[in-house]
């Protein structure tokens, strides 16, 4: 829940400075919704490509780290 709010709280910051310029309305204009949502639009499809990646990364790393933990310590005097 933490990783996710500070996604969501950075992704939120980045579009608003992006896309935001005029803050003497109460409403966003035409141009600052649209800009808004294509600028969530491309962080979210970046998110995800970033987590499937780690996704597909998870299996080797902990493959790797068993097999490092797994594996008979050296004899002491005897280099690794």
């Amino acid at each position: 829940l933490r990783d996710f709010l500070l996604v969501y709280n950075r992704m939120t910051e980045l579009c608003f400075r992006h896309c935001v310029c005029n803050l003497n309305y109460r409403l966003l204009t035409g141009r600052e919704e649209s800009c808004l949502d294509s600028c969530a639009a491309r962080l979210v499809r970046a998110n995800h490509r970033l987590m499937g990646a780690y996704v597909g990364l998870v299996p080797a790393l902990l493959q790797r780290r068993a097999a490092e933990h797994g594996a008979p310590a050296a004899p002491p005097g005897l280099p690794a």
